[in-house]
């Protein structure tokens, strides 16, 4: 199943810095080793903003949310998910 993703973060301005990095450092972490088990095979940063555009490679609706549950970030996230289908005019097979 394919999903497309927008991830909205938005850290607390009082976050400590040192809880902050070490955050995004596992959160980096995390998303490279769904990156590499192709999971997770797209990922672009939305210009201007503190958030991404994803594609996920799934096999169910509880899996993605297990994925996205499990990200460091997500309490200071705002996701929507988008399922996505073949197209009847995609030349790819």
């Amino acid at each position: 199943m394919i999903f497309h993703v927008r991830m909205d973060v938005d850290l607390p301005t009082d976050l400590d810095p040192q809880q902050r990095d070490e955050m995004v450092a596992r959160e980096k972490r995390y998303s490279q080793e769904l990156q590499r088990a192709g999971k997770w095979p797209h990922i672009w940063r939305i210009v201007g903003e503190y958030a991404n555009y994803s594609i996920f490679d799934v096999e169910s609706n509880d899996e993605l949310h297990q994925i996205l549950s499990g990200l460091p970030l997500f309490p200071y996230m705002v996701i929507e998910v988008t399922p996505l289908a073949k197209h009847p005019s995609d030349i790819r097979d």
